[in-house]
């Protein structure tokens, strides 16, 4: 079984944010393996300050579809800011990372270069190295695991926040990896520490983490959507429309060589439309049967 970074950097490496003032770069599928979202793990290392919350596309609880450019708001259950990196800017400023010590990024990625959150940890990156700002990085596992890489390279030429730098479509690495990749090989320069994970081989895919698996945006339900999203967003791209986030909702769409019956798949969510958030409290007085767990959610 693989162990999520955010586990490790709390269990073995917490001197390693100790007497930082701390933004955290994050979304809704920043989670350990008892859905314990990053912003609860953080706030509990002692002599660590989280001063400010980073959202990518889709805001920091994946509520917002594609495209959707989000706006500043302020986190209900933590009363910090929520900086967007996804509205009128898709970069921190200098007035977002006033007084901060290090950047943590906590983003579950999809294993496609069309997918954001790789290029928002790019751009991040290139801010902090401006500033002095240190950024650590906390691995997750590809869900399409690291052993092949597919699909043509993206020409710099026609650079854009769907591929800034030279990357294939299915990349077979990790956020960790690309990060380290684009630090060292594209002179971002900034000060880069990566928490790896343990447990994680290449040769996985989602299903044999044994890890949970929260949607990183709201039509990426199951590792299954991860493994056409590439596909799909590449056919898309062909027909000269914007190769962003196609809406592949259906979990009957899954590839003939994934046969696997696996209630870690399925999921559910129950809510008010007209309240749209669940506090994290009240989530942690919920009561579930074996097998079952809650997690804070918004939706739309």
């Amino acid at each position: 079984m693989s162990k999520r970074v955010s586990t490790c950097l709390v269990r073995r490496r917490p001197a390693l944010l100790r007497r930082q003032r701390v933004a955290l770069l994050a979304h809704q599928a920043s989670i350990d393996a008892g859905y314990t979202h990053a912003t609860t793990l953080l706030r509990d290392l002692r002599a660590v300050k989280l001063v400010a919350l980073l959202a990518p596309e889709h805001g920091l609880w994946g509520a917002p579809q594609d495209h959707a450019r989000i706006a500043g708001a302020r986190d209900p259950a933590t009363s910090l800011p929520v900086w967007s990196l996804y509205g009128a800017r898709l970069e921190p400023t200098a007035a977002m990372l006033r007084g901060v010590d290090t950047v943590v990024i906590d983003l579950q990625d999809v294993g496609s270069r069309y997918y954001t959150f790789v290029w928002t940890t790019a751009l991040a990156m290139r801010v902090c190295a401006r500033m002095g700002v240190r950024v650590v990085v906390l691995d997750r596992p590809n869900p399409l695991g690291g052993a092949r890489v597919e699909g043509n390279v993206a020409d710099p030429a026609f650079a854009s926040f769907v591929g800034l730098y030279p990357l294939a479509i299915r990349h077979g690495m990790t956020l960790g990896e690309l990060a380290v990749y684009l630090n060292e090989q594209h002179a971002i320069g900034c000060h880069l520490t990566v928490v790896p994970m343990r447990g994680w081989r290449r040769a996985m895919l989602w299903e044999d983490t044994g890890l949970p698996w929260v949607a990183p945006s709201p039509n990426m339900p199951t590792p299954d959507t991860a493994r056409v999203y590439s596909g799909a967003a590449s056919s898309r791209a062909r027909t000269c429309r914007r190769a962003g986030a196609p809406r592949v909702r259906s979990s009957g769409s899954a590839p003939p060589t994934s046969t696997r019956n696996d209630t870690r798949r399925r999921s559910s969510a129950s809510g008010s439309p007209a309240s749209g958030f669940v506090p994290r409290a009240s989530c942690r007085r919920f009561r579930s049967g074996p097998g079952g767990s809650a997690r804070a959610s918004r939706f739309t």
